[in-house]
């Protein structure tokens, strides 16, 4: 069995989505037992309520850290924080992986405390897989840190080539830095130093520059970029997602004709859907970090929570996290 502790306190959902969400992934995941860590007498009235499987098991937090809350201070002054104790379940090997959609800086931040990094690896980062029609692609960082060294942007195209490996399933991935052109003399200092180090990186396939259009193009499976560049594409393009969604139910709503079309149409919308909407990609993965966490989008839901457990439960089966350790200890 695969064991993996959720934060059910998290998020603008929890906890009810949060539980929902677990439900929903053991019920498609027979072989993984799921802690949901929070306020027990909550946490047992909701199981009680939506009938989950003997495969949920719950684990007393008596606090919770907000997502409006400083997080290095959150973490060391609630010791009790379902954030916390989540960690503490994976640091004494009591579960394999954590999932949280609670706050990003607290949970990167107990989780450095309490894991600590990859030996070898300077900066964590946060990977998020995007939809590129056929295929998938993964960025980071899409955050963890808004200034980085060209050795960071170096290690992070390892980290995500292993991940696009063993936990993305393809072959040879083809790794490349976000850039303004494809030119090698494109770029600030950053940029150009990363290009040095990463054509010369052994057993990754650098294949250099990409500029933000090609990054759904499916011409690419990871892409580099520091965390601030990075985090300003995730929340762009989730706004475009939605108001794409948001402009074809307007138009649809104008006239009669419109609805007709649409109820046609309703194959090809719900495929386009499922293809933008980022519930479906449940969480992003905290590379670098000293075992398997999963950050789930704090507005999420059933479904993203879902999937974003299926990405630990991924990560688990890839063995990132051995793989990472044994590239940088070479």
């Amino acid at each position: 069995m695969v064991k993996i502790a959720v934060d059910a306190m998290g998020g603008d959902f929890a906890p009810l989505e949060i539980v929902k969400g677990a439900i929903l992934a053991s019920n498609e995941f027979p072989d993984i037992e799921i802690t949901l860590v929070g306020k027990s007498d909550l946490l047992n009235n909701l199981l009680k309520k939506l009938s989950a499987g003997a495969n949920i098991s719950i684990k007393n937090a008596s606090q919770l850290i907000g997502m409006d809350e400083a997080p290095v201070s959150a973490v060391r002054e609630k010791k009790d924080a379902s954030i916390n104790i989540s960690l503490e379940l994976l640091k004494d090997k009591n579960v394999e992986a954590v999932v949280s959609a609670g706050n990003t800086g607290a949970f990167m931040a107990s989780a450095l405390f309490k894991l600590g990094r990859i030996k070898g690896i300077e900066r964590p980062a946060i990977a998020t897989v995007f939809p590129t029609g056929n295929s998938r692609v993964l960025l980071l960082d899409m955050g963890a840190n808004v200034d980085n060294k060209p050795k960071h942007l170096q290690q992070f195209g390892q980290m995500g080539s292993l991940y696009a490996k063993y936990v993305m399933h393809v072959k040879k991935p083809r790794v490349a830095i976000l850039n303004i052109g494809e030119e090698k003399e494109k770029g600030n200092e950053l940029t150009q130093e990363t290009w040095g180090l990463l054509s010369k990186t052994p057993n990754i396939n650098f294949i250099g520059n990409v500029e933000s259009k090609e990054i759904l193009s499916g011409n690419v499976d990871v892409v580099v970029c520091d965390g601030f560049v990075g985090n300003l594409i995730l929340k762009f393009s989730e706004s475009v997602a939605y108001k794409i969604m948001d402009i074809f139910k307007k138009e649809i709503s104008k006239s009669f004709i419109a609805k007709i079309g649409a109820f046609l149409m309703f194959p090809v919308f719900k495929e386009l859907k499922k293809q933008i909407d980022y519930d479906e990609y449940g969480g992003a993965q905290l590379l670098g970090i000293n075992g398997v966490c999963v950050k789930a989008h704090g507005r999420a839901k059933a479904k993203a929570i879902k999937n974003a457990i299926r990405v630990a439960y991924e990560s688990i089966k890839g063995d990132i996290v051995g793989c990472i350790q044994k590239e940088e200890s070479r």
